[in-house]
């Protein structure tokens, strides 16, 4: 993506570039140059570009090339604003980033399967989502688009943890980082209360 460096910072400028040019102010901020912390970088990308970019889930969770002049930075996306009412971006925070540098991301879960899983087809069991992304950590390079949790042999009354996840080689859940104590539960398949009721009048006539 093309960005240019923005020279005038400030709520009034930045009110003026998105109002009047079309542009979302932005910085890029982090990584080091001999040791040495550089310094955060103001820039502009076009808010057509941007908004179209963003609807692309991976460019939530990808390393992003940004074009200032005959230099690029390798980053990934961090923060945004929108606006409250309007379909507007209003700001955009990149962390520089190289292959080896440590990320703290928050990525999409996938959940594959659903449909051929025989608790829900044939057993009339439901999925409670209880979390929909999730925190990793790893280093840059490593960085995948999404997590995938596989729902094919799920059981109803079964609840997937973060513990439970497979996670790509050099990926680890954020929160399993802090200790075995902050393993939350991720899905869970549950049989309604008057299916599971016709189960057992079922089974108990079958005995009969």
């Amino acid at each position: 993506m093309n960005a240019e460096l923005r020279e005038v910072v400030g709520k009034g400028a930045s009110r003026r570039l998105r109002r009047l040019e079309g542009l979302v102010p932005a910085i890029i901020y982090g990584g080091k140059t001999g040791g040495n912390a550089r310094k955060p970088t103001n820039i502009t990308l076009k808010e057509n570009e941007l908004k179209k970019a963003l609807e692309n889930e991976a460019y939530y969770s990808s390393i992003i090339t940004l074009n200032l002049g005959e230099k690029t930075e390798q980053v990934v996306l961090k923060d945004m604003q929108r606006h409250p009412a309007r379909e507007h971006v209003m700001h955009a925070d990149f962390l520089r980033v190289s292959k080896s540098t440590i990320i703290k991301q928050q990525l999409p879960i996938h959940f594959i399967n659903e449909d051929i899983c025989p608790a829900v087809k044939t057993g009339g069991a439901k999925i409670n989502h209880q979390m929909t992304s999730i925190d990793i950590i790893c280093a840059a390079g490593d960085l995948p688009e999404f997590i995938e949790i596989d729902l094919a042999t799920t059981e109803a009354g079964e609840v997937i943890h973060l513990s439970d996840i497979k996670f790509p080689k050099g990926v680890q859940s954020l929160a399993l980082s802090h200790g075995a104590d902050h393993d939350t539960a991720v899905v869970s398949l549950f049989t309604p209360k008057g299916v599971a009721e016709d189960e057992e009048e079922a089974s108990e006539e079958a005995g009969e």
